[in-house]
Order: C-alpha cells, then structure tokens, then sequence
C-alpha cells in the first residue's frame, strides 16, 4: 500500500490539526522500522504498485515543525515537504486575520528559517499565498494564489516548488487545471491511500491525527487498518454533508 501521510501541528493541544510529540515520536520510530519504505513525495507515484511505501508531508509550516518534527526527520534521513503559506510566513496561522474555533493559534516559521530547512532537505511546497478556500475566488484570484506563491517560493529559496496543497483540501475542476499547470504534484484531504492510476495533482492524503494512539499506525496495510481508514471516511463525508442539509453554503 502506498500513501501520502499528512501532519500540521507538534503539539499537545489535541485540536483536530495537532498531533502529540509522543505520538510524532513512535511514528518516526515505526517509519524506521522498515516495515514501509519513506520516499520524498515526487518519488511516491513511481514505486511499484505493491510496494508499502509513503511521502511525509506537513501543511502551513508551523514553528514547531522545526523545533519539534525537523530534527527527527533529518536524523533519521526522511524526506518531507513542507507546504508554506507565502504571505504569512514569520506570522501566525489567523487566516484573514482571525483565529478559527477549535484551532490553537501557532507562530509560522519566517523566511530565514525556511531556507535554512530547504538547504537541510526539506522541499518547499506551495500552499498558497493566504490560505483561501479557492473555489470561492475569481478566476484572476486563483491564479494570484497559486502562481503568486509559486513564484514567492522561487524567489526566496531559489528552486521552483514542484508540489501543492489545496487550502482545507478544497477545489473544484476549474482550479485543479490551473494548479496542474504550476505543479508535478497536488495534494488534496481526501482520507484514503493512493490507488492504480491517480491524478497527480489530486492526490488523497492519510492524516496522522487519526492515528496517533499507540499501535494504530502499526497495524498498516491490515484488515483492521483498512476497516479503520473506511470509518473515518464516511464520518468525513458525513460532517461535510450536514451544513447542506441545514440550508448552509459548502465550497
């Protein structure tokens, strides 16, 4: 089974965008392991079809990514990416200014920092500029988002970002196409592992949250990870439905 693995936040606050430094810690020792194969996200797609293989990827790029994740992947040679909102960099995670309920707020690592993970061999991926629901913007807007954070990236670290995130893993046809023509690779929220034939910039992620009591994560590629993985995709697509069925807007 091949997957992307998705994080946000180090930290013990229990939010649905944070994950324990205990449970980091017994990931990254079960990523060691052997059990599965840790490639960066560009190599993913390549491995053989039935390989147990995975991309590490962190969304927003939090302090604590550098204080907390950054040296126990490097000490152990994993591979990430880091997926960067350009224009808040060096701020905090209060997009268009406000905190969202539920989510601690955390510092963003500034520039400097950032650079100085890309030379380490982090890879920089574009998250875009403000963190906006895309399919709520005009066509001249989407495009500011993605490119504009391509081309800050650029700029700031001296390579072309070859990987995306879709803010809160939302997007529609008309965005996946212009994301498409700026990146190799997307990433979407979509909760499952990679299939046969994936779009590459729609790529579904497995998020960490839900696996960080002791021995979830070890069970991979099992009957009970799989039944556990099913679950917690219809209470997704549960949740997502009910603001529709309450008359309230979706993206």
């Amino acid at each position: 089974m091949k997957a992307v693995l998705t994080y946000h936040s180090i930290d013990d606050s229990r939010s649905p965008i944070s994950v324990s430094l205990d449970a980091f810690e017994r990931h990254v020792a079960w990523l060691v392991s052997g059990r599965v194969r840790v490639v960066p996200l560009d190599e993913l797609a390549s491995r053989p079809p039935d390989e147990d293989a995975v991309a590490i990827t962190f969304d927003d790029a939090f302090v604590n990514f550098d204080t907390c994740a950054a040296p126990r992947l490097v000490a152990h040679g994993l591979p990430a990416t880091l997926f960067v909102v350009t224009e808040y960099v060096g701020a905090t995670n209060h997009w268009n200014g406000r905190p969202a309920p539920g989510i601690p707020s955390l510092p963003l690592l500034d520039w400097p920092a950032l650079e100085r993970l890309a030379a380490s061999g982090v890879a920089l991926g574009a998250h875009t500029r403000t963190h906006p629901d895309l399919t709520t913007l005009d066509p001249g807007s989407v495009d500011e988002e993605i490119f504009g954070s391509a081309e800050c990236l650029k700029a700031r670290s001296g390579r072309s970002p070859r990987a995306f995130a879709y803010p809160y893993g939302r997007f529609n046809r008309a965005v996946a196409s212009r994301v498409s023509t700026a990146f190799s690779w997307a990433c979407t929220t979509e909760l499952r592992a990679l299939g046969a034939d994936e779009d590459p910039c729609l790529l579904p992620r497995l998020d960490m949250y839900y696996f960080q009591r002791p021995g979830q994560l070890e069970t991979w590629d099992t009957p009970e990870f799989r039944a556990r993985l099913t679950l917690r995709r219809s209470l997704r697509r549960l949740r997502s439905a009910l603001p529709t069925r309450r008359g309230q807007a979706t993206a």
